[in-house]
Order: structure tokens, then C-alpha cells, then sequence
């Protein structure tokens, strides 16, 4: 009984890590401005969402490592000498690594691994200056001191190129891992979202494509391939496709290549995981150069308008409402069903989008929860500072602060899923609004901070202080959306406006004079009324 516990929790912890993280990757050619960019969701149901730095200091010969997703210590691993300034998933030379987890060969995971997947991230932005190096730190560390974790996906961008890169251990009784990265190509973009997505690539291109010397072998030393190098798949040899896989990850890939490229609903069937032959390509070319706002928009997907979309099913209610609380399986007289996963979710921390740009300072747009209802605000990645409503320390997932922009996004998102269809909207029209406004702002510091007679110190300072303080504005903003918002919705009610705010009813106590119930949807009402009709009907 107790084996077979624990076996489930294993499975429960396994599932709960692969299902998370969306990375979308846009390289310079693809991007409107000329950045690269890429975008992360650090989704997990027990993540804090903050802004993390790291600020060298004083050297010391060894640094201790802790399990990014548990705390554990894994123990010291050698310190270098010299290493630079983080905020969050980018360091001050413009370098942004992100990640998602597939899970998956367990076999091949290494319990006496001295490092794992989060730490390789952090402790490389302290290490690595360009995306090329970052690849090289994250090799050496973990061949050095063993890989703690399970396949990862690694997004990998600087200010020239933009990298797709995927590990995996080798087992318990070899250290290191096996890894394969491929540069994305300039004018396409990329994405992946917890299933490994390299499967064949060129052996001979250094300047495009890098891997370790035994990543095929390690394969063919398990069974699980035999064949010449040029015919080896990572993905295919270290993550199989199954259903779970290809609806539950690749899915959300999909919907972010239909909706930036041409002729992508030919890969449907493969998306809702009846076809594994029909596999997408690794990257695409965009119908249009994509902006910023758009990448971030992508970033706020339920599948709309695809036979996946998750607002017109009765499991959306009767008000649109595109989440489905887990397990994300389940049964009905012994048949299994799944809920979707979509890009957007509610088990976010935090997510972002990454901008390294060419001859400016990157920009790192930061947000703490579900991506469809929060707000990014701009952080320079030269800031030396955090906002304090972004710090560590600042509230935590068993403690609540009503100073952090945390827990302010996830009370407006817990009210929006009650009435999606009308608060939603409502919400997503104050997010726009703010992020439009803060593109134009951006574009003005950059043209303050270009200023030729400016010494680096003087930039650093106004980065720091519109970071900060735009971050600041923005949670005083949200707080006050709060609160207006449960005036405005309570009770299933929505109170007019006009021009001077609620209307009264004219009589000078503050009494609304204009309520509106718009009830429930079309599709909900059907519902009912056929589960439960002879019993609602109303009669002479």
C-alpha cells in the first residue's frame, strides 16, 4: 500500500511539472523592431510570482545550490570570479534564457545530480554574456557536476541570435547530460511548450547547430535507437509522442504558429493528438513581422477559435469562462477525457517577454500570474534596483501582502473567472490600455538614454528609476482596478457610468441608478434547460 502511494504522488509530482511553461522564440528577421524576443510562463501551482537578482559581490571560492522548484540543497559547486548583474530570466549584457520541462526518458534521471534545471538558468545569466556562451556554461556545469532534473527545453536569445536547446541525463550511472542545440533561423520564429521539439539535425553546421559528442549513443547504449548519426531524432529517442503530449504541449505551439503563420491548420489532427505523423516543423516563418503587444497577446491563448476553444464548450459555464481547474483528466463511466491546456493559465507565477535589442539596453516586460488577465510592465536589464512590489520576501504562495503585485493580479484574476465573458473583457481592455501606453513610453526613454554626453552610470539611473517606478505605478493602478471592479460586478450586477463615473438614481445617497443583469450565456441556457427543463419550465 504504501509503495503504491508513493508511486502516485510520484506520478502526480511528474505530471504537474511537464504540464507547465510556455516559450515562444522570435528572432531579429521576424520581429517588427529588429529585437529578438522571447516570452516565458513559469506556470506551476506552488510558484511565487517575483522578480528575481542577482548582484555580484564580494568573491567567495564556492556557492551553495538549492532545487529552483523544492528548495532542496543539492550542496557547493566552484564559484567564478567575476560575474554579472540579473533580473529575472536576463542578465545586464541583454542575455534572456528561459525554459519548459518535458519530462522525458526516466531512466535517465540522476539522483546524485549536483544541479538542476533552474539553477543551470540563474547561475548561467550570472556567468555567460551571449547565447552561444550560455549554451557552453550550462554543458560545463552540469557535466561537472551532474544534472539534478528531468528533459528540459532551453530558449536561449542575445542580442544577434536566438537558440533552441534540449538535455536530458544520462541515468543515474553516468554523469552529465546529452544535449542537442539548434540556432533558430533569422526571420522565423520558434516555440515550445514541454515536449522536446529537435528531432533530426546536421552534424556538420557549428555556426547553426551544436551537440554532445555522445548524444546518439547514449540512445543506442538504452535500445531506444539504431541507425547512422544523420537519421537520429533527439525528441523521438529521449521524449516519444503520445496523446498527452502532443495535446497537452504541442497544442499550445500550434495555436501560437496558426495564428502568426500561413497554412497551419494542416497540422490540426497532430494538435489534438490523433496524428503524431503529421509533426509540426520546429520553426516557421511569420505571415507578417511581429511587434512586441502581438507577442504578448499570443502569450494570452485558449485555443479561440478552434474546435479546442476552450469559452464555447458547457465546461466554459455560463459565462465564458476559459479554465478548467485540474486534474486534467478524468473519467465518465469509464471512459477518459482531458481538459485542455491552453498558453494561458492559472497556475502562472509570473511570465514575461524578452526583448534583446541591438544597440539598446534589452527590455525584460515582467508579470506575476495568468497571463490573459496581467499586465507586463518594462524593466530595463540594466535596472539596479527592484520595485518592491516585485521583490523577494514580499508575500509568498502561504502568505499574503497587499504590497505585492502577486497577489493583486491573482484577486483580479479570481474575479474575472467568475464572470470571464464580462469582467475578462473588461480587464483585457485595462491591459491594453497600459501596455500600448508603456511601448510609446519606452520608445522615449530610449531616445533619453541615447543621449551621447550621458556617462553609463547617468543611464543606469534613469533605467533604474522608470523601471521601478512605472513597475509601482502599475500595482497602484491594479489596486484601484480592484476595487472598482467589485463596485461595478458585484452580485452578478453591472452599474452604469457615464461620464462622471456610477449613475445615481438622483436622490443624493448614493443609491445606483442604472443596473444591468446580463445573465448567462446562449449555450448555458440550452444546457440547462434540456438537463433540467421539466423541472425550471415555467407553466400557466
Amino acid at each position: 500500500m504504501k509503495k503504491t502511494f508513493l508511486l502516485t504522488v510520484l506520478a502526480l509530482a511528474a505530471y504537474t511539472t511537464v504540464s507547465a511553461c510556455t516559450n515562444f522564440i522570435i528572432t531579429r528577421g521576424a520581429s517588427a523592431d529588429g529585437s529578438n524576443m522571447v516570452t516565458y510562463a513559469a506556470d506551476s501551482h506552488a510558484l511565487y510570482g517575483v522578480l528575481y537578482q542577482h548582484v555580484p559581490g564580494k568573491y567567495t571560492p564556492t556557492m551553495q545550490v538549492r532545487e529552483w522548484d523544492t528548495g532542496r540543497l543539492l550542496g557547493p559547486i566552484a564559484q567564478v570570479p567575476t560575474t554579472y548583474r540579473t533580473l529575472g530570466n536576463s542578465n545586464e549584457h541583454s542575455l534572456f534564457i528561459t525554459e519548459t520541462t518535458f519530462g522525458g526518458r526516466h531512466e535517465l534521471d540522476d539522483p546524485k545530480g549536483g544541479i538542476d534545471y533552474g539553477s543551470l538558468i540563474y547561475i548561467t545569466l550570472q556567468r555567460a554574456k551571449t547565447a552561444r556562451e550560455a549554451i557552453a556554461t550550462i554543458v560545463d556545469l552540469a557535466n561537472t557536476y551532474g544534472y539534478a532534473s528531468s528533459g528540459e527545453s532551453f530558449s536561449l536569445i542575445d542580442q544577434e541570435e536566438a537558440w533552441i536547446m534540449e538535455l536530458i541525463g544520462k541515468g543515474p550511472e553516468d554523469k552529465g547530460i546529452v544535449w542537442v542545440a539548434r540556432r533558430i533561423p533569422d526571420g522565423y520564429v520558434s516555440a515550445h511548450a514541454n515536449q522536446a521539439r529537435i528531432t533530426t539535425f546536421p552534424w556538420d553546421d557549428p555556426e547553426n547547430c551544436l551537440y554532445a559528442p555522445d548524444v546518439a549513443d547514449v540512445a543506442r547504449k538504452f535500445g531506444w535507437f539504431e541507425g547512422e548519426n544523420k537519421d537520429f531524432s533527439f525528441a523521438d529517442a529521449y521524449a516519444p509522442l503520445d496523446f498527452g503530449a502532443m495535446r497537452g504541449c504541442e497544442a499550445r505551439v500550434w495555436a501560437f504558429f496558426r495564428t502568426i503563420a500561413d497554412d497551419m491548420d494542416q497540422y490540426e489532427d497532430y494538435a489534438l493528438g490523433h496524428n503524431k505523423e503529421n509533426r509540426m516543423p520546429l520553426w516557421v516563418k511569420p505571415h507578417t513581422k511581429l511587434t512586441p503587444k502581438v507577442v504578448m497577446d499570443c502569450m494570452r491563448d485558449h485555443y479561440e477559435g478552434t474546435k479546442m476553444d476552450m469559452t464555447t464548450d458547457i465546461g466554459a459555464g455560463g459565462e465564458a469562462c476559459p479554465y478548467r481547474w485540474r486534474p486534467m483528466y478524468w473519467k465518465v463511466d469509464g471512459v477518459e477525457y482531458c481538459n485542455e491546456r491552453a498558453i494561458a493559465t492559472q497556475q502562472t507565477g509570473f511570465w514575461l517577454v524578452g526583448q534583446a535589442r541591438p544597440e539598446k539596453v534589452g527590455i525584460l516586460w515582467f508579470g506575476t500570474d495568468d497571463a490573459a488577465t496581467s499586465p507586463l510592465t518594462p524593466i530595463y536589464v540594466t535596472s539596479q534596483e527592484v520595485p518592491e512590489c516585485l521583490k523577494e520576501g514580499n508575500g509568498s504562495m502561504l502568505e499574503y501582502s497587499d504590497s505585492s503585485m502577486f497577489w493583486i493580479t491573482n484577486r483580479i484574476a479570481q474575479f474575472a473567472y467568475l464572470r470571464y465573458n464580462i469582467v475578462g473583457k473588461h480587464i483585457r481592455s485595462e491591459i491594453d490600455q497600459w501596455e500600448n501606453a508603456m511601448i510609446e513610453k519606452v520608445k522615449k526613454i530610449d531616445i533619453l538614454m541615447g543621449n551621447v554626453d550621458y556617462s553609463e552610470k547617468k543611464m543606469k539611473k534613469i533605467a533604474t528609476t522608470f523601471s521601478v517606478e512605472t513597475a509601482q505605478e502599475l500595482f497602484t493602478k491594479w489596486a484601484s482596478l480592484d476595487k472598482y471592479l467589485m463596485v461595478k460586478y458585484i452580485d452578478g450586477n453591472v452599474k452604469g457610468e457615464d461620464a462622471n463615473g456610477f449613475i445615481d438614481n438622483g436622490n443624493g445617497v448614493n443609491i445606483p441608478g442604472k443596473i444591468e443583469q446580463p445573465g448567462y450565456t446562449e449555450m448555458w441556457k440550452r444546457a440547462v434547460a434540456q438537463d433540467k427543463g421539466e423541472i425550471l419550465k415555467v407553466v400557466e
